[in-house]
């Protein structure tokens, strides 16, 4: 996300960096950079006014001229700026006080609406609630059979009705959430490629007849400003409470999620990062100033980690590790809990000033699939005791795992190593790596 923005503002700083003052000329040459950096990201050209105004007159007194690191205050301008403009902080789902929460998806079309409902119900599943998706698009052919394919995917239920009227759907669906001590019920409604009035009609009426919680507007990230003109239309014909942005993985650019709010004054709530079913995060304004900026979102990994690992487990294996007593049982377990958290890329890209380095590495996803592989090739044996492991064994797993014997040698010769590493730690007592999950 953002690549393209920050690799800008990280050359607009670039200017700065090292100066023990700086003058009003530099913050004008970084501020025309900044400018130039929001305009190429497809930012709304009011809201570029309105952000480099408010950083030029922070840069420009005390705050950074009488600073020993002038620089750094300025970047740390720009951050909160940012986070000013998307929303200052997280902005909750309203939950509704007495059950039922009833929450009606909106959106074009193509925006991943019938996706994000989904998304949505999986997230609020994990949370400990009881969700049901009601399917009432109607209109696109096999509309309520993919919410229904998603639903057994999370253990969510569907209520599709007769599948002719949308309105009469939308309401039965509320009876029997309520009926099946359901509470949170999740509406997902037709879209169409653009606009028009039929459509606008149809969520009204259904609005209307089950007078939901919240509406909420799922929005293609990556259509830059034309997501923000979609925002303003809806908001002016359903009422909507907040915003998804969905696809925000793929936007480079990032022109949506720094316009939609001082736009329309919608809140962001979630936002979309990835094909995955649990790749749906609460929307936190200054952690995604801080990865437009380049400084990671340590926060996100943590929470990321919490989710996946059990605190219980991490801390049995930590002790492992300490002792030299981890086994490549050990290892794939921890290789499979981190792969749950996400693509790998996007988990490096979350540690401050790691993004910017691995963004044109080649990370080999497939590697780990093949590591996985060898691994349940072996017997139990020989993962808890790899020196078994003898030239006929690596040829056997080496066909077993449709991997060649040079990769067995590879994996085995790395494991040894990060072993010996891993127990010269332990008796150093040196700091092992305390991110939850992770296997160092």
């Amino acid at each position: 996300m953002f690549d393209a923005l920050t690799d800008k503002f990280s050359e607009a700083f670039s200017g700065l960096r090292g100066k023990g003052k700086l003058t009003e000329d530099d913050i004008d040459k970084a501020m025309r950079a900044i400018r130039m950096s929001l305009l190429e990201a497809d930012v709304n050209l009011l809201v570029v006014k309105q952000l480099t105004k408010a950083i030029k007159v922070r840069a420009t007194g005390d705050e950074v001229m009488g600073s020993l690191t002038p620089d750094q205050q300025v970047v740390k301008i720009v951050s909160e700026e940012l986070t000013e403009l998307m929303g200052k902080e997280n902005t909750r789902l309203p939950i509704a006080s007495t059950p039922p929460t009833i929450v009606l998806m909106a959106g074009l079309q193509g925006s991943g609406k019938t996706t994000c409902t989904a998304k949505l119900a999986k997230h609020l599943y994990s949370q400990g609630r009881a969700p049901l998706m009601v399917a009432c698009d109607v209109h696109r052919p096999a509309a309520a059979d993919q919410l229904e394919v998603l639903g057994q995917q999370i253990a969510v239920p569907v209520y599709r009705g007769d599948g002719k009227n949308a309105v009469a759907i939308a309401q039965e669906g509320i009876a029997h959430g309520r009926e099946t001590a359901r509470d949170v019920i999740i509406v997902d409604t037709a879209g169409r490629l653009t606009i028009d009035e039929e459509m606008m009609g149809e969520i009204t009426e259904i609005r209307d007849a089950i007078q939901p919680t919240s509406t909420i507007l799922v929005v293609d990230a990556m259509t830059g400003q034309t997501a923000v003109e979609v925002a303003e239309a809806f908001s002016q014909a359903v009422d909507v409470s907040g915003v998804v942005l969905s696809k925000l993985d793929g936007d480079a650019r990032g022109g949506a999620a720094l316009s939609i709010r001082a736009v329309t004054d919608l809140p962001i709530l979630f936002i979309g990062t990835g094909e995955k079913i649990e790749a749906l995060e609460p929307f936190h304004p200054d952690r995604v100033a801080q990865r437009i900026l380049g400084m990671g979102d340590v926060m996100s990994l943590i929470e990321k980690a919490q989710e996946t690992v059990e605190l219980d487990d991490a801390k049995e294996m930590e002790e492992r590790f300490r002792g030299g007593a981890l086994t490549l049982e050990d290892f794939m377990k921890q290789m499979q809990q981190v792969r749950k958290m996400g693509p790998l890329s996007g988990l490096l890209g979350m540690l401050p000033g790691v993004g910017k380095q691995i963004k044109d590495a080649d990370i080999d996803e497939g590697r780990l699939d093949r590591i996985e592989a060898i691994i349940s090739s072996m017997t139990l044996e020989e993962r808890r005791k790899p020196d078994l492991i003898n030239g006929s064994r690596r040829r056997r797993i080496a066909a077993g795992s449709g991997t060649s014997v040079q990769e067995i040698n590879q994996l085995l010769s790395q494991f040894k190593q990060m072993k010996k590493v891993m127990k010269q730690m332990g008796k150093g007592g040196g700091g092992m790596p305390s991110l939850p999950g992770m296997a160092p």
